[in-house]
């Protein structure tokens, strides 16, 4: 039987709780990106400054944790514990990778089982994994009616990949130095009532560069 310590240890240590979110997130080390690994190195790109790798996400406490959520992904209970989290939450929205992003196509398909069995919960993927995507997708896999995954743009200021991300039916997201369309940065850098990321209607979100 399912407890709540052995979900947590399951899950690596369970969630992570990011000051901006209206809810809870599982983040895993940006250091593993695989997209963004590639784009740290170029300047003017979206992880050129990269705030998953400095601040708090440096402390060894952080670094550790981050680490044993990415190795608990290999555990066979890692769905159901996710699950039963998530249920004992009572949050009505999930953010997956506030940290990180996916490492593969088995990744992704756990988060999208995650999300299947936990239908009252809205879940919001962000990623630049776009071939991770692609290839789930072109081998018969489906985006839940719960879940919003947004392809990011890969430059500050550059183009959205909207034709790709209309081909494979999901949504976009972007950073810019005007135009932007998320409000955190007039109201305490929070989401407070905003919930647009999780909106699969709304196309794109563009993010004020910070």
């Amino acid at each position: 039987m399912m407890t709540f310590e052995h979900a947590t240890t399951s899950t690596g240590g369970g969630f992570s709780r990011p000051s901006k979110m209206p809810c809870p997130a599982y983040s895993i080390p940006a250091s593993l990106c695989k997209v963004g690994g590639k784009l740290r190195k170029v300047e003017g790109s979206v992880c050129s400054k990269c705030y998953a790798m400095k601040g708090n996400y440096g402390f060894p406490a952080v670094r550790a944790a981050l680490a044993r959520r990415l190795r608990s992904l290999r555990r066979e209970d890692w769905v159901e514990s996710m699950v039963y989290l998530i249920e004992a939450e009572g949050n009505a929205f999930f953010r997956w990778h506030d940290a990180g992003d996916l490492q593969n196509s088995n990744h992704l398909k756990k988060i999208i089982e995650v999300c299947e069995k936990t239908p009252n919960v809205r879940h919001w993927l962000p990623t630049r994994e776009a071939g991770v995507v692609q290839s789930y997708l072109n081998n018969g896999g489906k985006v839940p009616a719960n879940l919003t995954i947004r392809l990011s743009a890969h430059m500050i200021d550059g183009p959205a990949p909207i034709a790709l991300a209309r081909r494979l039916g999901v949504q976009v997201s972007t950073v810019v130095t005007i135009g932007e369309t998320c409000p955190s940065s007039k109201q305490g850098n929070k989401c407070l009532t905003c919930r647009a990321c999780w909106d699969k209607k709304q196309e794109v979100v563009a993010y004020g560069k910070h």
